[in-house]
């Protein structure tokens, strides 16, 4: 990769450290500790790698969920984060091509006879999502018939379906299945209603940034530093997305 500008290194940490933004209540990207409160994952060693490549101090700025942390870039509170590439963020945020593909599918209690995607979608049909996560995004595109329930934060499907407020709870498919054991007769469907594209993200208007970010990103795939880094973390069944085609 090129020498770093001055331009780039500003972009990137414009007061001092470089600020990103890990999102814990994803355990694809990153993994709190909750004892120690360490966070480790996919996320954390690419933002650590950025910092060394940029020479820069990496400060970690931890949410639970996409959304919270979307909605603190109204403040400035990050410089670079990891999160879904959605074309409800593209407004307020310039994405690097995906480095991981994450399903969405959904969980169907104990006793349900839905097992295909376009069986919830029918009227009556409440559906627990994350508020603002990637899902949320897309379902509220995509559904015709069924109703979106949402709560705030990662976990809050299963608290919804667990008070009676919905009937199914959309997420990525590595969250539902840890909700799977917590819900005795459950099952994760087979069929997915959206490929998830994880992606590193920037404020719009870091165009110096992003154009590095993009390069960066395409490096760590090509030279197997993801596939590594998410086997370091523990995590499974989840692709590297391929490189971005040449334009």
């Amino acid at each position: 990769m090129a020498s770093i500008s001055p331009a780039v290194r500003s972009d990137f940490a414009p007061t001092g450290p470089m600020r990103v933004g890990i999102n814990h209540g994803n355990l694809v990207l990153a993994q709190k500790n909750a004892t120690t409160g360490e966070v480790k994952g996919v996320a954390v060693d690419l933002a650590q790698e950025l910092g060394r490549r940029l020479g820069v101090s990496v400060e970690l700025v931890q949410y639970g969920s996409a959304g919270q942390m979307t909605d603190a870039l109204a403040t400035g509170a990050w410089d670079v984060a990891f999160l879904a590439r959605e074309a409800g963020r593209a407004g307020e945020i310039g994405f690097t091509a995906p480095h991981l593909l994450i399903e969405g599918t959904y969980l169907v209690p104990a006793g349900s006879s839905d097992s295909r995607v376009a069986d919830i979608d029918r009227t009556g049909m409440r559906i627990a999502v994350s508020e603002k996560s990637a899902y949320d995004h897309f379902l509220s595109r995509n559904i015709k018939h069924a109703t979106l329930v949402r709560g705030a934060g990662n976990s809050a499907g299963l608290g919804l379906l667990q008070a009676g407020q919905a009937d199914v709870i959309a997420g990525v498919r590595q969250l539902l299945l840890m909700d799977q054991v917590k819900l005795p007769g459950s099952k994760v469907l087979e069929e997915r209603f959206m490929v998830i594209e994880q992606a590193m993200g920037l404020p719009k208007g870091r165009d110096a940034g992003l154009a590095y970010a993009k390069a960066f990103i395409e490096e760590m795939k090509a030279y197997g530093f993801v596939e590594q880094a998410l086997a370091k973390s523990g995590v499974r069944g989840v692709p590297v997305a391929p490189p971005e085609p040449a334009h």
